[in-house]
């Protein structure tokens, strides 16, 4: 009698999580603050034209990523660095043009997340990232990441400016935050699924926090080295991770364990 071997799932389209992983995931969310102000300040664009054109490449590399059926290094951060960036724009739009409060913008983005991760879980019945391998999670996966950059601006923006603690002060906060995330996990067996995704939405504050101590001026609580020298060191950072993990041998793709379609 012949035996059949059993099919294996779809490979995970996303990485795992890893120290490159949260590495390159900090860069991405300090980029995208002191790309977003180089791009609408230093070279002019403003807001809005910044905006529109940021999110028309933005929807250029989420349809290369969603053509991937595998985890492809340099196209995924890609899209994680220019959403990071969209993400920004959002916040600062609705803030500077619009002039929605930074608590009501925090507020607002916290109940989108919120809902995106209700609807995601109403639908498909988890919210790991270790098996997204079809087009309708990976579509929640980043929307979810989209509102995580979105109220980390917000958030981070909040407490070193409203908040007056300065970005500095900031950045140690939202780092003592993650500390103590990762603490719960490790010692007092936090769930996986809601460690991670709580590290993932307080990176962006503390990346963001960063990235602002570093580009601002002095006069303004930065360090001054601007955000064209910040946003540079960041990228070639960004890019020499990625070409790391592009070359790392991979190991051959598993069947999942204990994941439902």
């Amino acid at each position: 009698m012949t035996q059949t071997a059993s099919p294996s799932l779809p490979e995970n389209r996303v990485p795992e999580v890893t120290v490159e992983f949260w590495l390159i995931k900090l860069m991405a969310v300090t980029m995208g603050e002191t790309a977003a102000d180089y791009l609408a300040v230093n070279l002019g664009f403003g807001l809005t034209v910044t905006s529109i054109l940021m999110t028309a490449i933005l929807i250029v590399a989420l349809r290369f990523q969603f053509a991937q059926k595998r985890y492809v290094p340099g196209v995924y951060w890609t899209a994680v660095v220019l959403i990071s960036i969209v993400g920004t724009l959002v916040t600062d739009n609705l803030v500077d043009n619009f002039g929605v409060a930074l608590e009501t913008t925090a507020i607002g983005f916290t109940l989108a997340l919120a809902a995106t991760f209700a609807i995601w879980y109403g639908a498909e019945k988890t919210l790991s990232i270790h098996s997204i391998f079809t087009a309708r999670r990976e579509g929640f996966y980043w929307l979810a990441i989209l509102f995580t950059f979105a109220l980390g601006t917000a958030a981070g923006d909040l407490v070193a400016e409203v908040f007056a603690l300065g970005y500095l002060t900031t950045g140690i906060l939202f780092g003592a935050v993650i500390a103590a995330i990762a603490a719960a996990y490790y010692f007092l067996k936090m769930d996986a699924i809601l460690a991670f995704w709580l590290a993932y939405i307080f990176t962006r504050p503390l990346g963001a926090s960063f990235g602002d101590l570093l580009s601002q001026p002095v006069d303004y609580g930065g360090l001054g080295f601007g955000t064209i020298v910040t946003s540079f060191i960041f990228l070639a950072v960004i890019i020499a991770l990625v070409c790391y993990l592009t070359l790392k041998p991979t190991p051959s793709p598993v069947a999942l364990q204990g994941e439902q379609n």
